[in-house]
């Protein structure tokens, strides 16, 4: 695939696009991990012309993937491959199952861990994208005792990434957010 700008014909007007097709297959993906999930990692922002960024997450039983936060750019969008996910929007909670969509809009309080007794596997997208690969790796890092956890909360700015306390949120882990 090339890396030059592409000029397209649609009904009759031009549109350019500032980045290639992005192709990554499964078998050649980074892959990120923390001691309960593993994160396939698909586009960035950075080979999306700062549009999109998407990557998989599979969780293992029952495991929190975040804890309440908000993004202020940035809309999250929720696809289940397979299992169940446990999800917090605004006040309420959710459990979406293989099939189900979700997107969340900017500004959106929300959480999300793999349902009580199940694997999750899931397909995030954020629009706009905002160089979330390097947050992934980051957070792996803390969670494997690698680096600092006060380097996820100097970097909320960077990667529109805002956590918030949710007492909704602890009350659902049962204290454990």
């Amino acid at each position: 695939m090339t890396t030059e700008k592409n000029d397209q014909k649609l009904n009759g007007t031009a549109h350019v696009t500032d980045f290639a097709p992005v192709l990554t297959r499964g078998a050649e993906a980074e892959t990120t991990r923390d001691p309960s999930s593993v994160m396939t990692l698909l586009a960035d922002s950075g080979n999306t012309g700062g549009r999109l960024t998407a990557y998989r997450s599979t969780f293992a039983e029952g495991a929190v993937g975040a804890p309440a936060h908000l993004h202020t750019e940035a809309a999250e969008s929720f696809f289940v491959i397979d299992g169940a996910l446990r999800v917090l929007v605004g006040e309420e909670i959710t459990v979406l199952k293989a099939g189900d969509f979700l997107v969340i809009p900017p500004g959106t309080l929300h959480a999300f861990a793999a349902a009580p007794g199940a694997t999750a596997d899931v397909l995030f997208t954020f629009t706009p994208g905002a160089g979330r690969f390097d947050y992934l790796r980051l957070l792996g890092r803390v969670l494997r005792g690698e680096a600092d956890p006060q380097e996820i909360k100097n970097s909320s700015d960077r990667f529109d990434n805002h956590y918030v306390d949710s007492p909704v949120w602890n009350e659902e882990l049962g204290g454990h957010a």
